[in-house]
């Protein structure tokens, strides 16, 4: 069994039936995960810093999401991470909040995505940054790029049709990974 644990406010991680969570993974406090999320060895999701005010917005995982090995999930102040339906997040990423990812977005190998919101569709490749921006739909980062506020977004592709075929296909197994992990967790 994974590890949950609470906040220090109280919240408990709730996590969907459905959902898979590898037992080497840590979520803590305020974490929603819902269904047929898949969330691999040694992910840290953490929804356990306050506001001023002593309040603790969720980090939502979306449906049929995939969170993978050595992801680090956490924000600051208590703000809210949001990552969208059908979005992977590859091995060593990290997102911190104040955060927003799309549905069907990638993000990959590790990228760091702080302060920002990464909208529907969008493609970023390994290595890369992006922060304290706003990436429209179905924008492309190639591996090794950093975006910023002051970053011309004329000078970014569009995502490519083998951009997209790819992150649908990382989506697909990673539920199909989810369903199977279960189905072995339930017969232990």
């Amino acid at each position: 069994m994974a590890m949950l644990r609470p906040n220090p406010r109280g919240d408990f991680p709730v996590v969907s039936e459905s959902a898979f969570v590898d037992p080497t993974a840590i979520l803590c406090g305020h974490v929603i995960v819902e269904d047929n999320v898949f969330i691999g060895p040694y992910a840290v999701i953490r929804a356990d810093e306050a506001d001023e005010n002593g309040h603790v917005e969720p980090i939502l995982i979306g449906s049929g999401s995939n969170i993978q090995d050595g992801v680090v999930i956490h924000s600051k102040d208590g703000a809210a991470v949001t990552i969208g339906s059908r979005t992977s997040i590859a091995h060593r990423s990290i997102i911190h909040g104040p955060c927003a990812v799309g549905d069907e977005v990638f993000i990959g190998f590790n990228s760091v995505i702080f302060n920002c919101t990464v909208e529907r569709g969008c493609v970023v490749r390994h290595n890369s940054v992006v922060e304290d921006c706003v990436l429209p739909e179905q924008f492309y980062i190639p591996s090794t790029t950093t975006i910023h506020s002051n970053t011309d977004l004329l000078t970014i592709p569009q995502v490519t049709q083998d951009a997209t075929a790819f992150s649908e296909s990382v989506a697909e197994m990673n539920v199909s990974l989810a369903h199977s992990y279960r189905r072995i967790a339930n017969q232990l």
